[in-house]
């Protein structure tokens, strides 16, 4: 099998770069058609109009409706089609990016990414996860193409909640350690191959980041200022978590994480957070040293991440309910089947009770 990384064709980072978006995306295409919600206009689309103006470009705004449904795709190819749009330039958090991603793929044009927080690892990926209108996922859209320029304006994800830069953190820390197991079980990645060198040292790199940037970030937001730290985490956070699990690989993190979607307690947690609780217990199943386990830990501790089931709102721990989280994550499509080594409903059921008592035995 083949090594292949995947990634976008441009990535642009800075304080202030959404004043330069019409110049970024200006040999993009004609007419571009930008999706966002009414309240990312209300912050940022005077400084989205004057850009594209000043670089004479055509464009439309369409206000997303907040889900990433069949139905909203659709009603979106339907505008770029009613417009004669050919460029689309997706605005806003990851369903944002997953609804201008899935766009641009039905409608065959090029794809621009402007997130506006860094919860997820969504913005550099080549795929769309769809939902149906009670928030269910149906399934995913994998695009031909990557997302032809990501702009991460820093200025911009420094004014949102920290609580959505720190889930971001924890759905990047489990990047180098599932790309780990992945490229020891020699199994295939998102990209259709085996993971390359360099998607799999971009994964430590993004681990590296993390430990060294991670609590001075978290300050930077809480003050809601730009700093070498925060700058760092968003690389880590959007860049390298994203094409690390890409072409990286997925393990057991992600999928513990889909599994707790069967505990209602749990609905309230971020994404990030379940995949930082996942990672703990992907890290005890592989019985890794207590000098990497507590490192990982401490610092979920640190910066606010989940350690424990009650961390997650899982205060009425309910046996037959984590059963029911080991037996999804097991199933033979996830992606449990990447570590190096079997692993059962029953190790996950114990592994998800020992992170739990050694969270709990952390924060003491």
């Amino acid at each position: 099998m083949a090594n292949i990384i995947k990634a976008p064709s441009k990535y642009i980072q800075g304080k202030g770069e959404i004043k330069n978006i019409g110049k970024h995306l200006s040999k993009l295409g004609r007419k571009f058609l930008i999706i966002c919600s009414e309240g990312t206009f209300k912050r940022i689309g005077q400084d989205i109009k004057l850009s594209f103006d000043e670089n004479m470009c055509q464009y439309i705004f369409n206000y997303f409706n907040g889900e990433c449904s069949l139905e909203e795709i659709d009603r979106i190819v339907e505008v770029a089609k009613n417009n004669s749009c050919d460029v689309v330039v997706a605005i806003g958090g990851g369903k944002a990016i997953d609804t201008g991603k899935a766009v641009s793929q039905k409608s065959d044009c090029p794809v621009a990414v402007v997130p506006t927080i860094a919860s997820n690892d969504a913005p550099c990926s080549g795929l769309s996860v769809v939902y149906n209108n009670e928030g269910v996922v149906v399934k995913v859209i994998f695009s031909k193409r990557n997302p032809d320029v990501v702009l991460v304006d820093s200025e911009i994800i420094a004014k949102a909640p920290v609580r959505m830069l720190v889930a971001g953190m924890g759905d990047a820390l489990a990047t180098y350690f599932e790309a780990r197991a992945s490229r020891n079980s020699n199994s295939k990645t998102m990209a259709k191959g085996n993971a390359t060198n360099t998607a799999i040292m971009m994964g430590k790199l993004c681990f590296d980041l993390l430990m060294e940037n991670g609590i001075e970030a978290k300050k930077s937001v809480e003050k809601n200022e730009v700093s070498d730290a925060l700058e760092n985490v968003l690389e880590a956070n959007i860049l390298l978590s994203g094409i690390g699990f890409e072409s990286g690989g997925l393990a057991a993190a992600h999928a513990i994480n889909d599994g707790f979607a069967y505990i209602e307690q749990s609905h309230g947690a971020l994404h990030g957070e379940k995949v930082a609780f996942g990672t703990i217990v992907q890290l005890i199943l592989e019985k890794v040293s207590d000098e990497e386990l507590y490192k990982v830990i401490d610092f979920c501790i640190q910066v606010g991440l989940p350690v424990t089931l009650a961390d997650m709102g899982i205060t009425n721990v309910v046996d037959e309910e984590i059963k029911k989280v080991a037996e999804a994550a097991c199933v033979k499509t996830q992606s449990t089947k990447n570590m190096p080594f079997p692993v059962s409903e029953m190790d996950v059921y114990n592994a998800i009770f020992k992170a739990d008592e050694i969270g709990k035995s952390r924060k003491q």
